[in-house]
């Protein structure tokens, strides 16, 4: 094959021998999924296989290049894989349409890749997915793309940073509240409201503060007073859902109820033209005639006023119904990629449109406003595609060292668009990668109690895979305390009770770390629950923990240190709701900590404060030189 005498040549015998038999898992097939699996199959990878839970839409066609019109509908995993079996033949390709964080897409099904390649377009999904590669010891490529701009790394646990290393920044673009609920002008203001209220309100959690602020003076704060009163009302429109009024009492309430009250405010449209009330029955009537197809209304074209109502009704019955069938008074979460969704929120920022005066947009433009999408080159996602499949082959063929982090940046006064710079050392306070990732098996979930996890942990203090946890010790799962010494409600608990299946993890932390010279016994361990392992047609056992000799050596935190000393214990004056405070004197006296007349962290009761403050170096009765305050929500730095 052409192919692997090229790699031979680049990057050795061995390089391709490994390349052409390395498993690799591809997280999204879009944008740059479509360019990375063609890259891929045509460069020697001949096992991989795609996730993807999305279909293909009108919209994906102008970039992502494996996918035709008569593909639309179907799942992009599918017909991606199809078509590089197309491009060779030979290749061991396979397609899964699901969401990646399945929890049967656990621990062990990840171990089963040598790596892993993230072409993701949202946080939640990486974030899962680094920690997941963590757990599994497999390496990762991650990858993003925004306009002209593009980036490429390579993560291996204890070798490099991993996603989370530093915090992302979150660009908000955000809008006076009183704008969107009573004076929009732009269309992307109906759109924010249909999203972040109406939706919000309806049908998921509430979002009032979500790209919406507020200023502090009387007339604003009379506003939002009278503001939370509508939105109580609103909220009360949720009891006839699922009944055939429903759509008719929420279009009365918001189309015309609220139009009627901001009339009924003379002053505020002197200088703006004031809004118009909509009538459902006229509305309702003018739709006898439409043959507007709500369950396929064109994506690319503005709804005329009639056609947006339609489409509101169709839109608000079916989300109603999932409501109603989901029994359990649940919500569902706004998601560009949700059908009736985004369908919903085009239809009523339409509507408001209409109200307003303010020019219509098509529910293709609505997605990219609501779904904040920047929009994507096909040539930058080519140009990071490239880059990956160079990377996956240096990090497969055990090149690590060669692997770099690129940058693609379109300046036109630059003489290269591509930079790169060396992979960064992991991060020593990274509340990620500095885990122990082990793997927890269960034989029997609804037999096997939390107690018998505690009592396996400390058993194995005894053998030579000493986690060093000692006997003081906290489990928590998310922000889920299980277990500490003075909460043991737990203990007999199966954990089946306890919602720890298959794909969850759960995370024990020792809690006393005065004189402890064992690096390993700062580090939490993370345990990663999965199915028995049995061999050999032997019995599995009740439980067991793998990965001991996967793990990497950790190095210990670097003290604390600042320009500044923070002042004197005796000096500061502490908010109740403070948790933890720890300062050291300027002359280098012992820190001090304070909760409750508390006299050093030890002594601390909140076990989650001492985690957050142990996470920031700062334990025991050792000497810092900064200040922390960890409150219930947060752990902060002062200088």
């Amino acid at each position: 094959m052409r192919t692997t005498e090229q790699l031979t040549r680049i990057f050795g015998q061995e390089a391709a021998t490994r390349v052409s038999t390395a498993r690799l898992l591809v997280v999204g097939a879009g944008g740059i999924g479509c360019e990375l699996l063609k890259d891929l199959s045509m460069s020697g990878f001949q096992h991989i296989e795609a996730v993807d839970l999305d279909t293909i839409d009108l919209s994906n066609l102008n970039r992502q290049f494996l996918f035709q019109r008569r593909h639309i509908k179907r799942p992009k995993s599918e017909v991606a894989v199809q078509a590089i079996r197309d491009f060779n033949p030979g290749i061991d390709a396979h397609a899964r349409q699901a969401n990646i964080k399945e929890p049967t897409l656990d621990v062990d099904w990840f171990s089963q890749f040598d790596l892993v390649l993230n072409a993701l377009d949202n946080l939640d999904a990486r974030r899962h997915v680094n920690t997941m590669c963590l757990a599994a010891h497999v390496p990762l490529i991650e990858s993003g793309t925004a306009g002209y701009l593009g980036q490429v790394t390579a993560i291996k646990g204890g070798e490099t940073e991993c996603f989370e290393c530093h915090p992302k920044p979150v660009e908000r673009k955000t809008f006076p509240i009183c704008t969107i609920r009573s004076t929009p002008s732009a269309p992307i203001h109906c759109i924010v409201w249909a999203k972040n209220y109406l939706f919000a309100q309806l049908f998921g959690e509430r979002q009032d503060d979500e790209d919406m602020t507020a200023e502090e003076d009387a007339e604003n704060m009379e506003e939002l007073k009278q503001l939370r009163e509508e939105s109580m009302a609103l909220a009360k429109l949720t009891e006839p859902m699922g009944s055939p009024e429903f759509a008719r009492v929420v279009f009365e309430k918001v189309f015309s109820g609220d139009i009627a009250r901001l009339l009924s405010m003379p002053d505020m449209w002197k200088h703006r033209q004031p809004p118009t009330q909509l009538d459902y029955d006229e509305l309702e009537s003018a739709a006898l005639g439409s043959d507007f197809d709500p369950t396929s209304p064109g994506t690319h074209t503005a709804m005329s006023l009639t056609d947006a109502f339609v489409l509101f009704k169709y839109t608000a019955g079916r989300l109603a119904q999932r409501l109603d069938s989901d029994g359990q008074g649940g919500s569902i979460s706004f998601d560009k990629d949700d059908e009736d969704a985004l369908n919903f929120v085009a239809a009523t920022a339409s509507l408001r449109s209409y109200v307003f005066g303010i020019d219509q947009t098509s529910i293709f433009e609505t997605k990219a406003m609501a779904g904040n999408i920047i929009p994507a080159i096909a040539t930058t996602n080519a140009v990071v595609a490239g880059m990956m499949v160079t990377q996956a082959i240096m990090v497969v063929s055990e090149q690590m060292s060669r692997c770099h982090t690129a940058y693609v940046s379109y300046n036109s006064k630059r003489s290269r668009s591509v930079l790169s710079e060396p992979l960064a050392t992991p991060n020593p306070t990274c509340a990620v990668c500095r885990r122990r990732y082990l793997t927890l098996r269960v034989a029997d979930l609804s037999r096997t109690t939390l107690g018998d996890v505690v009592d396996y942990l400390h058993m194995l203090a005894e053998t030579e895979n000493n986690l060093y946890l000692g006997e003081d010790i906290s489990i928590v799962e998310g922000s889920r305390i299980l277990y500490d010494l003075d909460f043991e409600d737990n203990m007999e608990k199966s954990m089946e009770e306890l919602d720890l299946g298959r794909g969850r993890m759960i995370t024990v932390t020792r809690e006393d770390l005065d004189d402890v010279e064992n690096v390993a016994a700062t580090v939490p361990v993370v345990l990663s629950i999965a199915g028995p392992r049995v061999e050999d047609g032997g019995q599995p056992l009740d439980l067991d923990i793998e990965g001991f000799g996967l793990v990497p050596e950790f190095a210990p935190l670097p003290p604390p240190t600042i320009d500044e000393a923070a002042p004197s214990g005796d000096q500061l004056h502490f908010a109740d709701d403070d948790v933890a405070v720890v300062v050291d004197d300027s002359d280098g006296d012992e820190g001090l900590a304070t909760l409750n007349h508390a006299e050093n962290v030890n002594d601390i009761s909140d076990e989650l404060a001492k985690r957050k403050l142990s996470d920031i170096g700062i334990r025991g009765e050792s000497p810092v030189k900064r200040r922390a305050v960890a409150t219930d929500d947060e752990t902060t730095i002062s200088e």
